[in-house]
């Protein structure tokens, strides 16, 4: 492992990396993609994403734009709010059966086009 993360920190950017890949795979992005977002090389996002690599504060703050999380959520220091009585709907689980039944090309292509309408009406408000 690379010999600028310390021995104590390791695991802390193991997990960290753990969650970036998660949230990037249930975002539908590659690593190419993110990496485009983020402003870095592909093979950064692979090293953050093994703990290979530190996060800069910088690039947490865009992560965390471009996934829609508090940092504090994507450190870690928070855990996200779960409402029991939420639950999805019948038509909104449909909806999510029919995303699933795509390719994964279609299915980045329908994330993004959510993720576009989200920023747009966060922005107007």
């Amino acid at each position: 492992m690379n010999n600028s993360i310390r021995a104590e920190s390791r695991d802390y950017f193991k997990a960290l990396g753990a969650h970036i890949s998660f949230l990037r795979k249930s975002r539908g992005y590659t690593q190419a993609e993110l990496a485009r977002a983020l402003g870095v090389s592909q093979q950064a996002v692979f090293a953050y994403e093994l703990g290979e690599r530190r996060v800069s504060v910088l690039i947490l703050a865009r992560l965390a734009k471009v996934f829609a999380v508090p940092i504090e959520q994507l450190i870690g220091m928070a855990r996200p709010v779960h409402d029991p009585k939420r639950r999805l709907s019948y038509r909104a689980i449909r909806h999510a059966e029919r995303l699933m039944a795509l390719s994964k090309t279609q299915q980045r292509f329908v994330v993004r086009i959510l993720d576009l309408l989200e920023d747009k009406s966060t922005a107007g408000k």
